[in-house]
């Protein structure tokens, strides 16, 4: 039971470290960005390349996996998104599912349709044993590296001058403006951390996980449910939201196989009964 406790755990950091910048770009800046998954899946497939093909470290592919995705995030975001924050929020789920498609026929193209992982190192294979639990090496690096992250989000978002900045830029962009606040840098940097600690995760998750050109749809009811239960006007209700899950689907699928995902799905239609916004409330769309 504490070795399903602790894989849980792993798995609950995993899934707060992917869905994190979907809570930050939909809670805090009011965007609904459905195709976060695809840096997602971006930062996996950079890992792959780097470890597998190029024979880089797996520890150095982690920082070039988020910086890939972070570069990609502040590109699009320039480019592409920026364009459609003032849009209604059915224009921005049409718009960002619309990538995500886009992203799956081009890695399919790229990359091959077939599911792959990432070489791990020999250190971070296998388990130790502490008093009868079995602890994954890399499940244990996992924990690790997403609570370090998970401490430094909450510290810059609550206390910062930019998390303070961010948060006046949301609740009325032209105020933020004319105190001389750069509404639009702000945004920038926000959504393009968001997208590097997708890529982080998918880094992280594609061992796990694996990794194919479908890997944004198949984990995107993930992401939302994260939303979805834990709330978006902070991230720790998304944090808190992960681990329940998370501990919630590892023991699910190992007590009772049958039921699958059911068990996740299940927590939700209990949350949401019990509390509509989430554990921690949600932001009112304006």
């Amino acid at each position: 039971m504490l070795t399903i406790l602790f894989d849980g755990i792993a798995y609950g950091m995993l899934l707060f470290v992917l869905a994190c910048g979907l809570a930050v770009t939909l809670g805090l800046m009011n965007f609904v960005n459905l195709a976060h998954g695809a840096f997602a899946m971006a930062g996996g497939y950079v890992t792959v390349v780097l470890v597998n093909r190029l024979g880089v470290p797996f520890l150095a592919a982690l920082p070039l996996a988020f910086l890939a995705s972070f570069v990609l995030g502040a590109l699009m975001e320039r480019t592409l998104y920026v364009h459609v924050y003032a849009k209604s929020h059915l224009e921005q789920v049409l718009f960002t599912i619309g990538l995500v498609f886009m992203s799956v026929a081009a890695v399919d193209y790229v990359m091959g349709s077939q599911q792959q992982f990432v070489g791990l190192p020999a250190a971070l294979q296998g388990r130790y044993d502490v008093l009868g639990v079995g602890i994954g090496k890399y499940r244990l690096l996992i924990i690790v590296i997403c609570g370090a992250l998970t401490a430094a989000l909450q510290l810059i978002l609550v206390g910062t001058r930019f998390g303070t900045r961010l948060r006046a830029a949301v609740d009325d962009r032209r105020v933020a403006r004319g105190l001389g606040i750069n509404v639009d840098a702000v945004f920038a940097v926000t959504f393009a951390v968001g997208s590097g600690l997708a890529g982080l995760g998918g880094a992280l998750g594609a061992e796990i996980l694996g990794l194919d050109p479908i890997f944004p749809l198949k984990f995107l009811i993930y992401f939302l449910i994260v939303v979805t239960v834990g709330g978006t006007s902070s991230i720790t209700g998304p944090f808190l939201a992960s681990l329940l899950l998370g501990i919630a689907d590892v023991a699910g699928k190992y007590y009772v196989p049958k039921l699958g995902a059911f068990v996740i799905y299940t927590i939700m239609i209990a949350v949401l009964i019990w509390r509509p916004q989430g554990l921690f409330g949600r932001v009112t769309a304006r």
